[in-house]
């Protein structure tokens, strides 16, 4: 058995696979194509990890979240692009997305005058905005919906009715 680091400053690549108190030779093992040696320089920041590391780190280590903060931290297209989702218990995300569903409602009416002309007047641009930021809440709420059903299923929480 692998002696446990402690080092105070882990990558979360190591802070997962030793949460599930895996050696590197084990986690190396289970996924099949990745040396110890070269899971010990993904977690150390020696390498840039790959995607397909990233996925079968995931499944690996029943984390599904570790491909979000993949995208939304270390790739560089993500970063730009990709909300970091914070793993949420179900009542919060189911709060949260009624939250802005309800605020939606209400601005719907706004959206509907504001796009009824094809055009975005400067008067229109500051409910325009507020109406964007909802629904990217919105569309976060979602996100972190699946997140929540994934993990759910990676730790055996949960059946997929689709397999």
């Amino acid at each position: 058995m692998g002696r446990k680091s402690n080092k105070s400053d882990k990558s979360v690549y190591q802070e997962l696979r030793e949460k599930l108190e895996l050696t590197r030779e084990k986690a190396s093992e289970l996924i099949g194509f990745i040396s110890p040696a070269k899971l010990e320089k993904i977690e150390n920041g020696k390498v840039t990890v790959q995607p397909d590391d990233v996925i079968a780190l995931a499944e690996c280590y029943k984390a599904p979240e570790l491909c979000n903060y993949y995208c939304s931290q270390e790739c560089p297209i993500g970063q730009q692009y990709v909300p970091e989702i914070k793993v949420k218990d179900l009542a919060q995300i189911a709060i949260e997305t009624l939250n802005s569903l309800n605020k939606m409602n209400k601005e719907k009416d706004r959206l509907l005058e504001i796009v009824e002309d094809g055009q975005i007047t400067s008067d229109e641009y500051g409910d325009f905005f507020s109406i964007k930021k909802t629904l990217e809440k919105i569309s976060l709420s979602v996100d972190t919906l699946q997140l929540w059903v994934d993990k759910s299923i990676a730790e055996g929480n949960m059946e997929n009715p689709d397999e």
